[in-house]
């Protein structure tokens, strides 16, 4: 029987070295890279997922510059597998990180950086997302780089917005983990590039949507990022109130716009809009949130890009937090 064992273990351990030599992963440096070309049938395409904050900033920034793109659809672990650890898309970018922005087979990696080259490829007649005036520019590229999550946001959330998001999603990661197996999310510790993400997940299917509160390091975080959205939510409505406009630039739509757009959805998938603007709260952020979703370009690149997974988990989570005073306390910090 042990000799039985051994020899299924080593078989095991061979087949993971074998499929890992082919699924190499490695970091890449942000912006366009004129040395790799990529398969391609349009001048510009996209690999992106639904749930991902940033494809959901390439994609509106992409919809409001009217440039067409072909559109590939990449799973991640919450939408159903870890497709960005395929051969296949390592292939495409090596750290296993969606969106990718390509250009004529030559990709373009880290959203604040795609974004900013999409702009720079505006189609004639549209109108640019950049302001000319060089004090003008430098204030939307800070929000550019603000917005963006850059870095590791665990032990930089002071860096910006961004970096804020990713402990405020997962309350919403908690409740679409439901729905994945756990052999799934056993890929991600032979694979992933970063293998804390896969822990926390196995931890939010093991604890569950309910036992949050008993994840102290989690909640932690989450009550951390909550108070420094609250920071960044009060400076916004400062800025907006005192600008008089529409946009975060006074009347002129802007990169600064597109990075707020998906905090903005984020907050709303994650449950956590009523908490900041309900009841009167930040009246300037309230409307300018409404002015963004009645733009065309929010139906085209988020609306439409829904996922029943996606959901399902907002409607776990709201429910959890209407019937369980527990969890909706310790992710509020109200009473």
């Amino acid at each position: 029987m042990s000799l039985a064992i051994m020899i299924v273990a080593a078989v095991l351990v061979a087949s993971w070295s074998w499929e890992k030599a082919h699924r190499r992963t490695h970091a890449v440096s942000g912006g366009l890279h004129p040395e790799i070309t990529l398969p391609h049938e349009a001048a510009f395409e996209l690999h992106h997922n639904a749930l991902s904050l940033c494809s959901m900033k390439a994609r509106f920034c992409l919809a409001e510059l009217g440039i067409p793109y072909v559109g590939h659809h990449v799973h991640l672990i919450e939408t159903g597998s870890y497709e960005t650890l395929s051969r296949a898309f390592l292939r495409v970018n090596p750290a296993g990180t969606v969106p990718v922005l390509v250009h004529e087979g030559h990709p373009v990696y880290e959203s604040h950086e795609q974004i900013r080259y999409a702009a720079a490829h505006a189609p004639e007649g549209h109108p640019g997302l950049l302001p000319i005036d060089p004090e003008a520019r430098a204030e939307v590229e800070r929000w550019v780089d603000a917005t963006g999550i850059v870095g590791d946001p665990i032990e930089d959330m002071e860096h910006g917005v961004g970096n804020v998001i990713p402990p405020l999603t997962v309350p919403l990661f908690a409740a679409m983990i439901d729905d994945i197996a756990v052999s799934r999310i056993l890929e991600g510790l032979l694979f992933h590039i970063d293998r804390r993400r896969p822990v926390v997940f196995l931890a939010l299917k093991a604890f569950g949507l309910h036992g949050l509160p008993r994840m102290t390091p989690a909640m932690k975080l989450i009550a951390r990022a909550r108070r420094e959205m609250a920071v960044h939510l009060d400076e916004l409505e400062a800025l907006l109130a005192a600008r008089g406009g529409r946009w975060i630039m006074g009347e002129r739509f802007t990169l600064a716009d597109v990075g707020w757009c998906a905090i903005f959805e984020r907050l709303r998938q994650a449950c956590w809009i009523d908490l900041y603007l309900g009841d009167g709260k930040r009246p300037q952020c309230a409307a300018y949130w409404d002015r963004l979703r009645a733009r065309p370009s929010y139906h085209a690149a988020i609306a439409l890009h829904g996922h029943p997974s996606i959901e399902r988990g907002m409607q776990r989570l709201a429910e959890a937090k209407a019937s369980d005073d527990r969890l909706r306390v310790a992710l509020d910090g109200t009473g």
